[in-house]
């Protein structure tokens, strides 16, 4: 009889197990059936954010890493230093080739301004001579005109015994004094302006000095390049961090070489991260920008983290593949594909870190 008892108690327990997982079963069900209607459930995404790689611009040896890695990081903050004492001395060089020109460049100012005030004067002197000259001529063109006929007059009286030889002589004599006068104005006349003519000449050189001075100009603008440039070249020499953030990752040691391009470490802001997810093609056309997201990330399993959708990739990830498949074949295995979305999510105590992975359920219930 007992063992009929018990054998009938163990029957109803069973079946109340049965009922139980039917029940608990039927419960999950709906709410997985719910779920997949209201949420979109992706396990393959992880934490991102903006690594930004630290190259050298320049090449030469590392004097000095001044971080290392998990140092927070200021910005404009020193991370490396390069050898820079070629790069000095050529900066040094090109500032005494500057100074250097702008010592050829006062020398031929202070030069051409001597030549201007010296042949301006003696110009201006030349100028006034030849007008005197030319107004002495003018004045005894007539003088002369007149006494040459004076003379052939007092020749002609004299033939017909009108006047006395005294009064020819007289003509003569007025006549040639006359004539010698003119003669020295005409010979005045030329050399003041022979001395316009050597004036001019001389101011020529006014053009060639300022010839050399545009050459000047110009090789000032090509040193002052070259300086810029080689100064630039310097300052690359000090590498900064373009952020506030933390030194992930160095790549170089302190006596290497490195050359122009090459990365020397790995930082990021922490502040600034985001969830980067891929969805499948068959359910992009329940998201929308905004809707609310619940985030559970595998280090912090405890822990419920919420964030919003914020973009929604335009191309498949397929797209980004290295070896795209042609399928020049002609064979076709229709493969469902994801396109990326983006999370916004906030940071908190800087326990989210590139990377990390995270299972994300997007409410498309908001529409």
């Amino acid at each position: 009889m007992a063992n009929l008892n018990l054998y009938l108690y163990m029957r109803g327990f069973q079946r109340g197990l049965v009922i139980v997982l039917v029940l608990a079963g039927a419960v999950f069900g709906a709410w997985e059936v719910r779920n997949r209607i209201t949420h979109v459930h992706e396990i393959d995404a992880r934490v991102a954010g903006e690594l930004i790689t630290v190259s050298s611009r320049v090449s030469g040896w590392v004097d000095e890493i001044v971080v290392e890695e998990g140092d927070g990081i200021a910005k404009d903050q020193v991370l490396v230093r390069v050898d820079g004492r070629e790069s000095k001395l050529l900066v040094d060089e090109l500032e005494a080739q500057m100074r250097s020109v702008a010592s050829e460049r006062a020398r031929l100012n202070a030069e051409r301004k001597l030549i201007d005030e010296q042949t301006k004067s003696r110009y201006e002197t030349q100028l006034s001579k030849m007008s005197a000259a030319e107004a002495s001529v003018s004045a005894l063109e007539p003088q002369l005109e007149l006494a040459l006929s004076e003379l052939e007059r007092s020749k002609s009286l004299f033939e017909k015994r009108v006047i006395p030889k005294q009064k020819l002589d007289q003509a003569r004599a007025t006549a040639r004094r006359i004539q010698g006068e003119h003669r020295m104005a005409v010979a005045e006349l030329e050399e003041s302006r022979s001395g316009i003519q050597e004036a001019r000449a001389e101011r020529e050189r006014l053009n060639v000095l300022d010839g050399e001075l545009e050459m000047l100009r110009h090789r000032e603008s090509a040193l002052l390049a070259k300086l810029e440039q080689q100064k630039l070249d310097l300052a690359d020499r000090v590498i900064r961090s373009p952020i506030e953030g933390v030194v992930d990752k160095t790549f170089v040691e302190a006596g290497e070489f490195v050359t122009s391009g090459q990365r020397l470490l790995l930082i990021h802001d922490p502040r600034r991260i985001w969830i980067e997810a891929n969805v499948k093609e068959t359910q992009v056309r329940k998201l929308k920008i905004g809707q609310s997201v619940d985030i559970q990330v595998d280090a912090y399993p405890d822990q419920n983290f919420q964030g919003k959708l914020i973009s929604i990739g335009n191309t498949t990830t397929g797209k980004f593949a290295l070896l795209p498949n042609p399928n020049p074949s002609g064979n076709f295995t229709k493969i469902t594909q994801r396109l990326p979305v983006r999370i916004g999510i906030r940071q908190n105590d800087r326990m989210l870190k590139p990377g990390m992975m995270v299972e994300i359920r997007i409410d498309v219930r908001k529409r």
